[in-house]
């Protein structure tokens, strides 16, 4: 059910749960104690259980461990997340993609499907703040992992899913994709030479604006959790996210009917904007 925590993170037993603090294996526990601190970021003493993998909900997750909370990655056991061989280049046995979105984390390798590894997230829920899911709609469910499900024995749990195309709609039940959510959205078209193709951007950047708009809706979740007392369900998805970073171009066509086209490095509205050849001399 659970196996040796991977390489490069600091491992986490079981016996870290409530009234088991006293395992030798454990090397922090989950309460931070912040008396004596010099320092003291703004999520010290959060507890965050990251049930992500790929790129949006890493690097969210990631930010969150930044900013100080605790974060236990979940992972599947013997391969773990999918970007761990997503080389080269590697640092050692990890690939450099993996470690740019995983760091300030730990690491455990639970199989979900296992009743007993639900048993376990489901416990470790119980004493987080923060979950971080990025399944499709309903799976988490059918594990007994679910928000309604989490809620009632976790009710103060600010619960995040980050899909690709929100838990409700025609397209819903489809995975979510960068390149795929950035020709939905409009991102590739208006991206390349005025009279070349669509171009992706050079990094995946619906999956990062996703990731950073999932972690601030986080920290409002924690926010809200103050003046309610209770915790929240977080529907974050590439389309939406992407659909949002198209500011002005939007307002373009929502506002004026002028419809969008690529520039290569110039810009519709600014002069002087593009890349321009100049001597150095």
């Amino acid at each position: 059910m659970v196996s040796k925590g991977f390489s490069r993170f600091t491992r986490l037993r079981p016996c870290l749960l409530q009234n088991k603090t006293g395992c030798s294996y454990v090397r922090r526990a989950f309460v931070s104690d912040l008396k004596g601190r010099q320092t003291i970021r703004p999520l010290d003493g959060v507890r965050v259980l990251d049930l992500t993998r790929v790129l949006a909900g890493p690097f969210a997750t990631m930010i969150l461990g930044d900013l100080g909370a605790e974060v236990t990655k979940v992972e599947r056991p013997g391969l773990g997340d999918d970007t761990r061989t997503w080389g080269p280049p590697f640092v050692g046995e990890e690939s450099a993609y993996f470690l740019s979105v995983n760091r300030n984390k730990k690491s455990i390798a639970v199989n979900l499907k296992d009743p007993k590894g639900a048993k376990l997230v489901k416990e470790l829920a119980r004493i987080s703040d923060v979950l971080v899911e990025n399944y499709l709609p309903g799976k988490l469910d059918e594990m007994g992992l679910g928000y309604k499900q989490l809620s009632e024995v976790a009710p103060q749990l600010i619960y995040c899913s980050i899909t690709g195309y929100g838990q409700t709609g025609p397209q819903s039940h489809k995975p979510g994709y960068d390149s795929i959510a950035s020709a939905a959205s409009g991102m590739m078209h208006i991206t390349g030479p005025e009279d070349g193709e669509p171009v992706r951007p050079g990094v995946a950047m619906t999956d990062l604006a996703t990731g950073l708009y999932a972690q601030g809706a986080v920290m409002a979740g924690l926010l809200q959790r103050q003046k309610t007392g209770r915790g929240v369900h977080i529907d974050c998805n590439l389309l939406s996210s992407q659909v949002a970073c198209l500011s002005h171009i939007a307002a373009n066509y929502l506002n004026a009917g002028k419809e969008a086209r690529r520039w290569g490095t110039a810009h519709e509205s600014i002069v002087p904007y593009q890349v321009q050849g100049l001597s150095t001399r």
